[in-house]
């Protein structure tokens, strides 16, 4: 009732005014700072490592399991499922490339939220593994509720690797989250995966350094703030041409309140 009244509201405001409405929560959540350092950013965090997170996730996404909702992100549950095309085309044609199977290793992945989000257009293939790479306490949580013959945990990147021999790695709004951001893309890079999908990913278009802020989440997802990265447009681009060929890229419609382009990247190795 509550998501139809604000489907209805949303209907009769002027976009304008939902356009300020939206400043006012990212000037007061959204990110804020520039911080010299990772340590100087969980100094004024907190709440990352809550265990009322992983709370609120799991809840939401065993409805998702159970078929009480159609979709979880970021423990926030949805009437309808919100796909991302451009992921979801990119892993159906690497898919194909592969005799109709697919082994994703999804990291940073929470408990399962991608493969809940597209395990439906993806039924149809002759072998689907999907591993999660998590937080030890987001493992235990999906080893123990969630683990089926397609969705897997693993504790890192490594283990995971030495038991699949994965087709595509997905980072999706992870890699802003990580201590060295530059340290999980090197180690994809110099691995034998093929195929890297990269989404939501924030750039800066005329800075020639990264950026660390730090993220205020809005109450009504969970109350928590952690250090947040946003990368250089000019210097992530090079990485990812070193690498290598961009297949696609795609824009990706998240509001923030700092300067920036969000973006969605198909990328297949030289």
């Amino acid at each position: 009732m509550r998501q139809q009244i604000r489907m209805t509201l949303r209907d009769f405001t002027p976009p304008v005014m939902i356009r300020l409405y939206l400043n006012y929560l990212n000037t007061r959540y959204g990110f804020h700072g520039h911080y010299a350092s990772w340590e100087e950013a969980r100094e004024a965090s907190h709440g990352y490592d809550s265990e009322l997170i992983l709370k609120k996730v799991r809840e939401s996404c065993l409805k998702v399991k159970r078929g009480e909702a159609a979709y979880e992100c970021d423990s926030v549950l949805y009437p309808k499922i919100a796909y991302s095309w451009p992921i979801l085309a990119a892993l159906l044609r690497i898919a194909s490339m592969n005799n109709n199977r697919l082994k994703v290793l999804d990291f940073g992945g929470s408990l399962g939220s991608t493969y809940y989000q597209n395990r439906h257009f993806l039924a149809s293939l002759s072998q689907l593994k999907w591993c999660v790479v998590e937080q030890e306490a987001f493992v235990d949580c999906g080893k123990a509720d969630f683990e089926n013959q397609h969705l897997r945990f693993y504790y890192d990147f490594e283990s995971c690797m030495s038991e699949e021999q994965i087709d595509v790695v997905l980072l999706s709004s992870v890699l802003p989250y990580l201590r060295e951001p530059y340290e999980i893309l090197n180690t994809v890079a110099s691995s034998n995966v093929s195929h890297l999908i990269i989404d939501r990913h924030p750039l800066l278009p005329s800075s020639p350094e990264d950026r660390l802020t730090v993220q205020k989440v809005r109450p009504s997802t969970y109350s928590a703030s952690y250090p947040a990265w946003f990368f250089s447009k000019e210097k992530f681009l090079l990485f990812v041409r070193k690498h290598y060929r961009i297949v696609a890229l795609f824009d990706c419609s998240i509001w923030s309140n700092i300067k920036s382009e969000f973006k969605g990247f198909i990328l297949e190795k030289h």
